[in-house]
This record gives structure tokens, C-alpha cells and sequence, in this order.
């Protein structure tokens, strides 16, 4: 899993700095997540940002430089996107990608736990 350590440290060191948050890193979507409060907030992948907005401002973010679609199995997804490092290396338009992530986070659903499977025992 490659992905922009560099990147991953800048998100560290601006999340570190808002408070009333728990954040937990984990490996996912071939890079590292952020997950704030317990959701996917964003991600590093390879040298891209990954976002996770308000789905109903997807026309507003679509016209910000850097923005490329997120598209799985054929379908762009509405709500996520990639930001490619000219789109994020100012650092106000890092900040504008931040907030966008952590104001939608405040609102956004936590994705559901998957439970192992139960194991039954055979009657005897």
C-alpha cells in the first residue's frame, strides 16, 4: 500500500490541531483513513487526497482544481472525491478540503460494523 507519507503527516498535524475529535488511522482504499468520531472522514491514496462531503454540494466541489471523480465498479460516487496535489498544496486550499471533510463528518452516518460470523454448535 503506497501511499504520500507526507501527505498522511499534513492531515495528522491539522487534525491534531481541532479539538473535541478522536481520530483513528486505519489502512483502507489503498492508502491510510482518517476516521474522525468513528467515520471515514479522509484518506490518503497514493499521492491523493481522498474527500468525503455533503453529497449536495458535488456541483460546488466538482469546480475546485484538483478535483477528480471518485468512480467504483462504473459509478461516479456522489459525496467522495480525489484531489489531485494541485488541488491541496496551497495550504488554503488544503484547509478548504479539511473543512469541507470534518463539517460533513459532524453529519455523516458511521458505516455499520460487520459481526464475525456466530458460530453454532452442532446438537448433540
Amino acid at each position: 500500500m503506497a501511499y504520500s507519507t507526507k501527505l498522511a503527516d499534513r492531515i495528522r498535524t491539522y487534525l491534531e490541531n481541532v479539538p473535541k475529535m478522536k481520530v483513528e488511522e486505519k489502512p483502507m482504499f489503498s492508502g491510510l483513513a482518517f476516521l474522525v468520531n468513528g467515520k471515514m472522514c479522509v484518506n490518503v491514496s497514493h499521492e491523493n487526497l481522498m474527500c468525503r462531503f455533503d453529497p449536495e454540494l458535488e456541483n460546488e466541489v466538482a469546480e475546485r482544481v484538483g478535483f477528480l471523480p471518485m468512480v467504483m465498479k462504473g459509478k461516479q460516487l456522489k459525496g467522495y472525491c480525489y484531489v489531485s496535489e494541485e488541488g491541496y498544496k496551497s495550504r488554503t486550499n488544503f484547509e478548504y478540503w479539511m473543512k469541507l471533510c470534518l463539517d460533513f463528518n459532524k453529519k455523516a452516518k458511521a458505516s455499520k460494523t460487520k459481526k464475525a460470523p456466530s458460530r453454532k454448535r452442532a446438537k448433540s
